[in-house]
């Protein structure tokens, strides 16, 4: 027994030794120190938006035609019912002109058959003043009264030659005005289809020809993205949003969504998602904002302002983290309970507190419960 023990007391400290000698490095890691911070709930895109105009017109003239004149060039800033095209009217002009000329002869007539009645109308009385006397006939009399009676309807028979041709010079004119191409908006010209010279046709029922001229008012623009039909369910008009561009990498702008599409489209049946628009407000003066940009959105749908928060990335599976523990210098696993979260930020309710320092790198070899760490440096996130 005697000799047990001894054995015993020079082969545990020996062990020791080479457990010591043995031992794994303790690993260097990267910590962060938890605080509070804002966190935001928000639902974004699920594939990329497009930047689109609020007005927005691919021009198409109603006749077809010979492009007579060309009065703008792409690029160009018009103003409403600018004149931006017209078409061969030789014609139309003409008919313009002869039903202009009609109005001006029965303008005339008119005249002349209603100073007409109104003479037949004043011999009629005067006559009549005679004949209370005996000293024009009954026949004549008659014949008076016949006169002034049909030329009083001459009269207003050209009153309503009058009307037929302003009602002619009316059709003419507007005939003569599908000649012609106007800018129902102000805008900018972003495309022209044709040159003088060329025909042109309107586009028959249910085929799409280019436009004659596409116009795109560049002072409204917003973002129409889709939301997946879960998050979706949150979302109300007048929310505020962030707006990001795969042009202007590292830029945010601000918007407020104004439209949620009363319908779920099911452009992938695993993935049905909601379309939202959402407007620039205001519109950014520095940045050249292009229609059909590529963008994406966040809605925000809760903002809180103080909370004990840690990156998300850091959250195991079963929501838990490695703490760093100062007492031992290693990790150690902790269960903790989460509040509102995005994909950065997560909110903690329990399980931690300011001030603790947590791995957010969950790639590192060996990094595990258990293990002993150095700690390389400790910034707030």
């Amino acid at each position: 027994m005697k000799r047990a023990l001894i054995l015993l007391s020079i082969a545990l400290p020996a062990a020791a030794g080479i457990w010591y000698l043995t031992r794994p490095d303790p690993i260097s890691i990267p910590l962060i120190r938890i605080e509070a911070g804002p966190v935001e709930v928000i639902a974004a895109n699920s594939r990329a938006g497009t930047i689109r105009a609020c007005d927005r017109s691919r021009l198409s003239m109603p006749l077809g035609g010979r492009v007579e004149a060309l009065y703008v060039d792409e690029g160009d800033r018009v103003k409403p019912d600018q004149v931006l095209l017209r078409l061969h009217d030789d014609e139309q002009q003409a008919r313009v002109a002869q039903a202009d000329a009609n109005l001006k002869a029965a303008r005339l007539e008119r005249k002349r058959a209603c100073e007409l009645a109104e003479f037949n109308r004043r011999e009629l009385k005067r006559s009549q003043s005679l004949a209370e006397r005996n000293l024009v006939s009954a026949e004549q009399l008659d014949r008076l009264a016949n006169d002034a009676s049909l030329s009083a309807i001459s009269c207003e028979q050209a009153g309503v030659a009058i009307e037929q041709a302003e009602a002619q010079l009316a059709l003419y004119t507007a005939q003569l005005d599908k000649m012609q191409l106007r800018a129902p908006f102000a805008g900018i010209v972003a495309e022209i289809n044709g040159e003088p010279g060329e025909y042109t046709t309107p586009s028959p029922p249910g085929v799409a020809t280019p436009p004659a001229v596409d116009l795109i008012d560049d002072t409204c623009l917003y973002v129409r993205a889709p939301i997946d039909e879960v998050e979706a369910a949150q979302l109300m008009p007048g929310q505020q949003a962030r707006i990001t561009l795969d042009a202007f990498r590292g830029d945010r702008f601000s918007g407020t969504l104004k439209r949620i599409a009363p319908f779920v489209s099911e452009l992938e049946k695993q993935a049905r998602t909601v379309d939202v628009d959402v407007y620039f407000d205001p519109i950014p003066q520095n940045t050249r904002l292009l229609v059909g940009y590529s963008a994406d959105v966040e809605v925000i749908i809760e903002r809180h302002a103080d909370v004990l928060r840690i990156p998300t990335e850091a959250l195991l599976e079963g929501n838990a983290v490695l703490r760093f523990n100062p007492d031992n210098a290693t990790l150690e696993r902790v269960t903790v309970d989460t509040g509102p979260a995005n994909w950065s930020w997560t909110a903690i309710t329990a399980g931690l507190s300011a001030g603790d320092l947590i791995l957010t790198r969950l790639d590192i070899d060996g990094a595990v419960d258990g293990a002993a760490v150095t700690p390389q440096s400790t910034p707030a996130p």
